[in-house]
């Protein structure tokens, strides 16, 4: 029997690196699931015997749905409530290309909201060579455009990536998820500092220039601006544990560490399932940044999820 007449089995293969590019694109776990499945339904009534190369064809398509979602999703992001973060993901091995280029295990939250920041054309250009590895002349079928309007469109990507990517934070976590002790010490520090009210003590653990960024939707409380600079966000974090216990924990709520995005974080749990996660940029001692992620839409997919390691 011809292998290209079961397209399980030749579609399985390519559904890890399939699912990290629409991630990639598009920001949203479920989003990406539902890009992946539609490309296994073209996929199963394609005329597989008469495709010459399995990756290009499933990667080509995966591409081309994915800037069809990418118009929808701005317009709704144009009505979502607050600033808007990417949907986190725990385990960033399952989501890696199957390539060695700089950018290929990192889904940092920074990079994502850079790629955010795109064109969808920009971003397919850019995602496709400089993370997936295909050539120039790839991209070029895959975006329908010609190999040198493909090469503008991942110059200038890739001058956007490299003007606002942080130099000098965390680096992304190695497959092994691990979180570096300093890192978990560090944490600890600002979890207890934080739900303690001690003001001082929160704020020696903050860059002068910290940021938070806060993802509720609309749905649950949050901040609807980000926040800058150690004292005000040193403030702000006391007074909304103070006002919201909630924010990080009540007697039923449990803190557990978990690599986000490639990044020390930590998952707050009730007993429904994670009600907040917050990856931590740390650089030199301090939180750089902090990404908290309340909208419930986002954290469905982590309700049964753990902690690679």
């Amino acid at each position: 029997m011809n292998a290209m007449s079961n397209p399980a089995a030749t579609f399985e293969p390519y559904r890890r690196r399939l699912l990290g590019l629409a991630y990639r694109m598009l920001g949203s776990m479920a989003d990406a699931e539902d890009a992946v499945q539609e490309t296994y339904v073209r996929w199963h009534r394609a005329d597989r015997d008469n495709v010459s190369d399995t990756r290009a064809f499933l990667t080509t398509i995966t591409t081309r749905i994915c800037l069809d979602m990418l118009t929808s999703a701005r317009a709704r992001r144009e009505e979502y409530v607050g600033p808007w973060l990417p949907e986190p993901v725990l385990d960033t091995a399952a989501l890696a290309p199957d390539s060695r280029t700089e950018l290929a295990e990192d889904l940092s939250i920074a990079l994502l909201l850079t790629l955010d920041r795109l064109s969808p054309l920009e971003r397919a250009a850019f995602l496709l060579h400089d993370v997936f590895d295909f050539s120039f002349s790839e991209v070029a079928s895959a975006l329908e455009r010609s190999d040198a309007a493909c090469r503008q469109l991942a110059t200038r990507a890739r001058a956007h990536v490299r003007a606002t990517r942080p130099g000098g934070v965390t680096a992304p976590a190695s497959r092994s998820g691990e979180i570096d002790a300093k890192h978990t010490q560090l944490m600890s520090a600002f979890v207890a500092a934080t739900g303690s009210g001690d003001l001082d003590a929160l704020t020696q653990l903050l860059a002068t220039d910290v940021r938070v960024v806060t993802d509720g939707g609309g749905k649950v409380a949050s901040a609807l601006n980000e926040i800058d600079g150690a004292d005000r966000v040193a403030r702000f974090l006391v007074e909304v544990t103070r006002k919201r216990p909630g924010a990080w924990w009540r007697d039923d709520f449990t803190v557990r560490f978990a690599t986000i995005n490639g990044l020390p974080g930590v998952i707050v749990d009730s007993p429904e399932g994670p009600v907040q996660t917050a990856a931590f940029e740390i650089d030199g001692g301090v939180i750089r940044a902090l990404y908290a992620v309340r909208n419930p839409d986002k954290l469905r997919h982590l309700r049964f999820a753990q902690d690679p390691r």
